[in-house]
C-alpha cells in the first residue's frame, strides 16, 4: 500500500463508498462502507485493516512526542465572490 498517513496534504484512497484522505495532522475519514459477507466484503474488510494498522503503526511510533489533543485548526470566512 502506498499511503503513508500523515505524510502529505494529497493522498486519498478509496475502499467501497469510503474515502480515506491523507493531511499532515490528520487522517479523515467519510462516507459509507458495507462490509458484506462475500469475496468483496472480505476484500475491503482488509485493505481498511491494513490502512488502520498503518495509522496506529505511525501514532505508535510517535509515542510521547504526541500532543494530548490536537488544536483546532483556525479558518477565516470570506465573502461568496458568486453571491
Amino acid at each position: 500500500m502506498s499511503f503513508k498517513p500523515y505524510a502529505d496534504e494529497s493522498a486519498a484512497v478509496q475502499v467501497g463508498g469510503l474515502s480515506i484522505e491523507n493531511r499532515l495532522d490528520r487522517v479523515s475519514l467519510a462516507g459509507n462502507l458495507d462490509l458484506t459477507r462475500d469475496k468483496v466484503g472480505l476484500q475491503h474488510a482488509k485493505r481498511l485493516r491494513d490502512l488502520l494498522a498503518s495509522v496506529v503503526m505511525e501514532l505508535e511510533r510517535q509515542g510521547s512526542a504526541l500532543p494530548e489533543a490536537s488544536k483546532a485548526i483556525k479558518t477565516d470566512t470570506v465573502k461568496n465572490p458568486f453571491g
